[in-house]
């Protein structure tokens, strides 16, 4: 089973971005949605350090609340 983590996009710099999630910077490679319009602010689905969905606010707010509960 694989696992995506929402995290929100702090900076970019070409394929590459900080991204944060629960206070925890990552950087975090843009290559595979190199076809998206991203801007600092929008929420992402990152695996193994590669962003791989946009997604809404409220979903990636959805996602956190069911990790939660999982803990």
């Amino acid at each position: 089973m694989c696992l995506a983590i929402p995290m929100k996009i702090k900076k970019i710099d070409g394929f590459l971005a900080v991204c944060e999630a629960k206070g925890v910077e990552r950087d975090v490679s843009l290559f595979m949605l190199q076809d998206e319009t991203l801007v600092v602010g929008d929420y992402l689905m990152i695996h193994v350090g590669y962003a791989i969905q946009k997604v809404s606010s409220q979903e990636a707010l959805s996602a956190w609340e069911t990790y939660d509960q999982m803990v």
